[in-house]
């Protein structure tokens, strides 16, 4: 691991000491395990809160990566980070939050949605005017009475140069080992290869083999065997019509889908 990446999550641990030793500081390791695959240097950091509209907390990071203004975006808050998304990403974005918020409160017990992580994908322009893709780890921190939550961290970075992406988004739960498994995904764009054909579970295994796990490894970070692994392999291909598994990890790798 660089000393960037060091830094950047050092930087979050000191200003919110408060996710020492809790179910957030998991998530978070996890995120560092992407750390091989994401160009960490362009990360940062920003905590969230819908009630409010504001930032609490913004990496400073964010500055380097965007050359937008940290000050701004905690002062005026989302207001001012909205106004940056691309116009065309806008709309779609905030119509599959409320998808993700529906299937939260409708489908996920109170007491296990500490342990979601929600991923999206969006463009926004920098300081220099040109647009680039944001890749988005959102960690809820804090719920409201009904179990909603309200205040995040997220953690975002920098993936392309402003290249039409489809917006994909997914749902994902902690297991007992740590691992994540997918509760739900939807693609908003069929412009991507059609995922929405592939079962929660070969999510979670397209994901694995993304991260460069075998499937030994994969089954036994999803309590299922390698056999059954392999089976989810082969059905991925033939929905998704590729002919190996590494065509499938390269467009994976390409297109964040973990």
């Amino acid at each position: 691991m660089t000393k960037t990446s060091i830094d950047l999550f050092k930087e979050i641990f000191n200003t919110n000491k408060e996710y020492q030793n809790t179910i957030i500081e998991n998530h978070l390791n996890k995120l560092r395990e992407l750390d091989e695959y994401l160009p960490h240097n362009e990360s940062f950091f920003i905590v969230t809160n819908t009630t409010t509209q504001k930032y609490a907390f913004v990496s400073k990071n964010f500055e380097y990566a965007l050359g937008l203004d940290r000050i701004k975006m905690c002062d005026i808050g989302a207001k001012y980070w909205l106004s940056y998304f691309h116009p065309d990403d806008l709309a779609v974005w905030m119509g599959a939050l409320e998808d993700l918020m529906h299937f939260t409160m409708t489908k996920v017990k109170q007491e296990d949605r500490n342990k979601l992580n929600y991923t999206w994908n969006f463009r926004v322009k920098n300081s220099k005017g040109k647009y680039c893709n944001i890749l988005e780890h959102q960690t809820p921190t804090y719920f409201d009475e009904n179990g909603k939550p309200i205040i995040g961290i997220a953690h975002c970075t920098v993936t392309g140069k402003g290249e039409y992406r489809p917006i994909v988004c997914l749902i994902k739960k902690l297991n007992e080992n740590n691992e994540y498994e997918i509760l739900y995904h939807k693609n908003y764009s069929q412009k991507l290869i059609n995922t929405n054909s592939l079962t929660n579970r070969e999510h979670d295994v397209i994901r694995l083999l993304a991260l460069n796990k075998t499937s030994r490894e994969i089954g036994e970070k999803l309590f299922i065997s390698s056999h059954t692994v392999d089976g989810h392999r082969r059905n991925i291909l033939k929905k998704l019509n590729f002919d190996s598994t590494q065509k499938l990890v390269q467009y994976c790798l390409l297109n964040q889908l973990f």
